[in-house]
């Protein structure tokens, strides 16, 4: 063969790859887009789905639905689309913490690093430290003088199941104070928020995007943010840091597909969702709900979720974690 047909039939080769590419991202989305938010509907997970979810529906042409499949800290909805086939039409919103911690407690039917693909982390949000208005204390010094009272036994809402990040924060928070908190599961933050409303639950860690609204209606008490700073919608809330050191936690929330997707379609999604989280009423809406947008590329995300997974099994290791 000669070197000029040679070339030829590499190009003739290359031009099927090349055109599958360009036709995937120019066709793409042709039906529904799905995201499913492994929670009950309610939650941090939720409210940003469907934020996002309208916007990234108006942009792509096709409707974009919300599905909720709760069960198992989030592992139930992310093994769904781990399995998932790799097109771009059904996606994955969720507290990527708890993605991170799940590979450290549970056998997981799905690999957390090798089974996703990183499309975009959408925004991270504290955790606020709250409890019912029932408990009588106002500040954390407080709130564990009286949790380690005589006869004192709190209850605790693992608000999105034993595992998840929101129980990691009740377990370390209990554990450096020498609290015995009575941990109770929940499947999603909007439950336990009901129960703690109820008076039914005494404390927890839950995301600010579902929690503060009833923090503003007087409904709950907010002891403390879990930022590692004050946050600028509550200036004059105090952080768990300023009286436990080096306490760190909080939702990240992150949007993925499954492992495989054409990655025309994954910077196609990229690039819709960073230009709605930087659209003035988003940006309005995430701020008055404490939310921070996270501005990262889908390889740093990626790079972000091979870092979480190895220090979320330090900490589990440390605290001596288990889920029974």
């Amino acid at each position: 063969m000669t070197p000029f047909r040679r070339q030829l039939l590499v190009a003739a080769l290359a031009l099927p790859l090349a055109s599958t590419a360009a036709f995937a991202q120019a066709s793409y989305p042709s039906k529904p887009v799905k995201i499913v938010v492994p929670f009950p509907p309610g939650g941090t997970s939720d409210v940003l789905a469907r934020l996002i979810g309208v916007k990234l529906g108006e942009a792509l042409g096709q409707p974009v639905l919300v599905e909720n499949r709760a069960g198992s800290g989030g592992n139930i909805g992310a093994d769904q689309v781990a399995k998932s086939p790799a097109d771009g039409y059904t996606l994955l919103l969720m507290d990527v913490g708890n993605l991170a911690i799940a590979p450290s407690l549970y056998k997981l039917p799905f690999n957390v690093l090798n089974d996703f693909a990183p499309v975009h982390m959408v925004a991270y949000s504290p955790h606020l430290l709250v409890t019912s208005n029932k408990v009588p204390a106002n500040t954390v010094a407080e709130l564990v003088a009286y949790a380690k009272g005589k006869d004192v036994r709190l209850s605790y809402a693992a608000a999105a199941g034993m595992g998840s990040a929101t129980h990691l924060a009740g377990v370390v928070f209990a554990r450096r104070n020498g609290i015995d908190w009575n941990y109770v599961p929940y499947k999603g933050g909007a439950q336990a928020m009901t129960d703690l409303l109820g008076g039914h639950i005494d404390v927890t860690f839950n995301g600010m995007v579902a929690t503060y609204p009833h923090v503003k209606a007087g409904k709950i008490k907010l002891i403390a943010l879990s930022s590692g700073k004050r946050n600028s919608v509550l200036p004059n809330v105090p952080t768990v840091a300023e009286t436990m050191p080096g306490f760190l936690t909080g939702s990240w929330q992150g949007l993925l597909a499954p492992a495989g997707t054409p990655k025309a379609i994954v910077d196609k999604l990229h690039a819709e969702v960073t230009r709605i989280v930087a659209l003035p009423d988003v940006q309005e809406k995430l701020v008055s709900l404490g939310a921070e947008p996270a501005q990262m590329s889908s390889a740093e995300f990626a790079n972000w979720l091979k870092a979480e997974v190895p220090a979320m099994a330090k900490v589990v290791r440390d605290e001596k974690i288990t889920v029974e």
